[in-house]
């Protein structure tokens, strides 16, 4: 009998002490850095007059009136933006199709539905934000480079 345990009581103090030890903590998950917000810009906002109805864009598009067009000096064609009127808080989404405005403290030009749907129409030009939020591939440094080049 002796035997018997001498060949079990050392398998029991292991097991006893591994029960005991307490597993290494878990790795931390790595933290996700919190996104930047998008740059952003400040300045006034116009809308198209009815003599470009039907004219090319930079895009090579033709305007339309009824449509999301915008245009921007700066931002790449093809950027999908946020305007935000800052007199009535509305927002809109554009496509910058084309280049301009050219009048200095306008950053943004806007189809005529645009500017109705941001409640600009009535006075023709207003305060708005620029946010860019869908960029073409391989143009986000540019765009990013272009508000901050304009600020």
């Amino acid at each position: 009998m002796r035997t018997g345990l001498r060949l079990v009581l050392p398998s029991l103090i292991l097991g006893g002490l591994a029960a005991c030890a307490t597993p290494p903590p878990p790795a931390p998950e790595p933290q996700a850095a919190a996104p930047e917000p998008a740059p952003t810009q400040v300045g006034q906002a116009s809308y198209y007059g009815p003599q470009f109805n039907g004219r090319q864009t930079a895009s090579g598009a033709r305007f339309d009136p009824n449509s999301d067009t915008a245009a921007h000096r700066t931002l790449p064609l093809g950027t999908v933006a946020e305007v935000k009127n800052i007199e009535t808080g509305r927002t809109a989404r554009v496509t910058i199709r084309d280049r301009g405005p050219y009048v200095r403290g306008r950053v943004v030009d806007l189809s005529p539905r645009t500017a109705e749907r941001l409640g600009m129409k009535q006075q023709g030009v207003a305060p708005v934000e620029v946010r860019p939020v869908a960029v073409p591939p391989g143009k986000e440094a540019e765009a990013a480079s272009a508000l901050a080049s304009t600020r």
